[in-house]
């Protein structure tokens, strides 16, 4: 039964179509409902532009079948999951899983730039999904924020494989034709060359940049100019990027062979995106993962500050060569004396300061062993884990987090505020429609299924649920919690039994989260019929339009 009265176009006797989800200049995509296994789907439909000629609309229709197959070939979390590909009117309509979300295009005209720890957590999924695909010989070919979904549920999501090229497989294209968008387009691929995997590399570098800057670097008032360029002009230097800035410039090397690899880059976005400031390899800078060729590449980037040692009077002469060690020996001599002292002072310091802290606010819950290492700081210091216990319900995690980070050596993680809370929430249906004597009993009426992630644990939701109209659905305001030791994702269902007599109630629900943090979920639709039940010996008539 359809979702939307009326609507009765079946696409091969088992999609349903209920309503457009998205438009483009290629086709349609459909919200829709697989009858065979009851689940809502996303169908692609390709509408080939008028007056194009009989063989380019076959190619048309092949590589969207081509698209099916290199999506399916693809299986990761942050790949959009392919299920059918189906034929109606001779055509090809792509069957896939239903993302509930918004495009990153749409958050970016709506939010502007985003910060690059954001930033950094997108980058990084999308490289986690193109390492998958190039893995299983897939070049994406059109990374671009209008091809990234980001779903209700916390997932990063990589669509439209459609002009993908395949390992192996013939051209689908005529030549001379671009395929992709001229500013996200490498520049190898600008001059005609063949691409690899470094030119969605590319993409994802112009991606993070207009993300970031909140335009593209390269972009020019024709597609002409914009060609030209990406093959010609440097890289304006990106201003807001903040730590994600090396990770853009070294995705962004015109040279396929001098851009960061996806393993660095990868590594790199991980670490910004959880708070921290990698040193990544900007531009003209070596790749630290990369293997060594030269001797000059053996010096570290970054070698301690060392004390010059003594002077002797005879070094005053150039003619004169001392006869004791190399001078390389007597630096790491010196580099090992001066991490003695500061070890051995440390362990003075730690002993000493001890005493003062004998009560180590054990009520936090946190694990005593990461608590003991943390210095004492300044009393606005000290409040910082405490604000954060508030925001979660305890301070544990982050406590040993920051146990850890001073141990390590890193004088300012004391002092450092964990990142704020997050929340989020996706509904499915479990019962969409319910027709029958009314009110519906509680096994037959309609009912949704949501699923709440945290960013961190331990934490308290408190939720609702709320109707289309704003009404809260009864039992009002309530709790989900969350243990240190629990996943920071949980389920709960609700069964809605609001219903109008003798007539069809058509409603939506959304779960409506107030603590730690203000979110609302995608809405799920579903309807009520109440009908009179007659006698045995009576007759019912249907009812009217």
């Amino acid at each position: 039964m359809s979702e939307v009265p009326g609507d009765d176009r079946l696409i091969a006797g088992r999609y349903r179509l209920l309503g457009p989800l998205g438009q483009g200049g290629m086709g349609v995509v459909w919200r829709a409902r697989d009858e065979v296994l009851g689940r809502e789907v996303a169908v692609k439909e390709v509408r080939a532009p008028s007056g194009l000629a009989s063989s380019d609309v076959q190619r048309l229709y092949a590589r969207l079948e081509r698209e099916a197959w290199a999506a399916a070939r693809v299986s990761h979390r942050n790949v959009v999951t392919v299920y059918d590909v189906a034929t109606e009117d001779s055509r090809p309509w792509i069957v896939m899983e239903l993302i509930r979300g918004l495009a990153l295009s749409e958050v970016l005209d709506a939010e502007g730039p985003m910060a690059p720890q954001r930033a950094a957590r997108i980058g990084a999924e999308l490289l986690a999904a193109l390492r998958s695909a190039h893995a299983s010989g897939v070049l994406h070919r059109d990374v671009k924020p209008g091809n990234v979904l980001l779903a209700n549920d916390g997932r990063v999501v990589l669509t439209d494989f459609g002009i993908a090229m395949v390992e192996g497989t013939s051209a689908l294209t005529m030549t001379g034709e671009l395929i992709g968008s001229p500013e996200f387009l490498a520049p190898e691929r600008a001059l005609g060359r063949t691409p690899g995997p470094e030119s969605d590399l590319w993409s994802l570098g112009v991606l993070l940049y207009a993300a970031t800057e909140g335009n593209s670097p390269f972009r020019q008032n024709t597609p002409l100019n914009t060609l030209r360029a990406v093959v010609d002009e440097e890289l304006p230097p990106p201003r807001r990027a903040g730590p994600l800035g090396p990770v853009v410039e070294g995705l962004l090397r015109k040279d396929p062979a001098d851009r960061l690899s996806a393993e660095q880059a990868e590594h790199e976005l991980r670490i910004i995106a959880a708070g921290g400031s990698p040193r990544a390899a900007g531009a003209g800078t070596p790749d630290p993962y990369a293997p060594t060729t030269t001797a000059d590449t053996l010096t570290p980037r970054a070698p301690l500050p060392v004390p010059p040692p003594p002077t002797p009077e005879l070094s005053t002469t150039a003619e004169v060569t001392p006869a004791g060690p190399p001078r390389r020996a007597v630096t790491l001599l010196a580099v090992g004396v001066a991490v003695l002292l500061l070890a051995v002072g440390g362990i003075i310091w730690t002993l000493a300061d001890r005493g003062d802290d004998g009560d180590t606010g054990g009520a936090t819950g946190s694990d005593p062993g990461a608590t003991s290492s943390a210095p004492h700081t300044t009393p606005a210091a000290q409040e910082a884990p405490a604000s954060a216990g508030a925001q979660g319900g305890s301070s544990t995690g982050d406590g040993d987090t920051a146990g850890k980070a001073v141990g390590g050596g890193s004088s300012h993680s004391s002092t450092s505020k964990p990142p704020p809370q997050t929340v989020t929430v996706y509904l499915t249906s479990v019962r969409g429609s319910y027709e029958g004597g009314c009110p519906p009993p509680h096994a037959s009426a309609p009912a949704v299924e949501a699923t709440v992630t945290v960013g961190r644990t331990p934490a308290t939701v408190e939720y609702r649920w709320v109707l289309k109209d704003g009404t809260s659905s009864d039992p009002g305001w309530q709790s989900l919690s969350f243990g240190s030791g629990d996943g920071r994702a949980k389920q709960v269902s609700h069964t809605e039994l609001t219903y109008q007599q003798d007539t069809t109630y058509h409603g939506t629900i959304t779960l409506e989260v107030r603590s730690p943090v203000a979110v609302t979920s995608n809405g799920v639709e579903f309807s009520v019929t109440c009908r009179t039940e007659t006698p045995s010996s009576g007759a019912s008539h249907p009812a009217e339009d």
